[in-house]
């Protein structure tokens, strides 16, 4: 197996994991945050889709989002489900970045986000992308034995 194909297999364990577990939120627990400064449940779910296409665009420009506007403004917040059918066609897409990447460009593609004093290689910086969603999994257990709902099996 290459590099970037195990670089996907990793984004799509952590998304399987994610997905069994937004699906296990009862509904009427979606606005809830534990404080008026966090992201309520499905907020976070929303961000975690949108910010893996920030990332792409960040990984596509190296590190200058320019005019970046997301395909997630003005949109309205419905469910988890729609939340992540909406997002896999950009899901596709940045599979499709990934797969064309040599493992030298892993290694020698520098992304440089000087407005937040950031310089990666590129293989380190899609592992970046993927703890990130992997962080958010484990505040949204927290979120969930906060409020003592069950929380779904995520460890098969």
């Amino acid at each position: 197996m290459i590099s970037t194909e195990l670089l996907i297999l990793n984004f799509e364990e952590i998304r399987r994991r994610s997905i069994i577990l937004w699906s296990g939120i009862p509904v009427e627990f979606y606005a809830w945050k534990p404080d008026k400064e966090a992201m309520g449940i499905l907020e976070m779910v929303r961000h975690v889709l949108e910010g893996e296409h920030l990332f792409h665009k960040i990984v596509e420009n190296r590190g200058n989002l320019g005019d970046y506007v997301s395909p997630w403004e003005d949109r309205n917040y419905t469910n988890v489900q729609d939340e992540i059918d909406f997002a896999k066609p950009f899901r596709e897409d940045f599979f499709k970045t990934i797969r064309a990447f040599s493992l030298e460009d892993l290694s020698q593609i520098e992304i440089i986000r000087s407005e937040k004093g950031q310089r990666r290689k590129l293989g380190d910086y899609l592992q970046r992308i993927a703890y990130h969603e992997a962080v958010h999994t484990g505040q949204m257990l927290s979120y969930l034995r906060t409020l003592g709902i069950e929380r779904p099996q995520i460890w098969d």
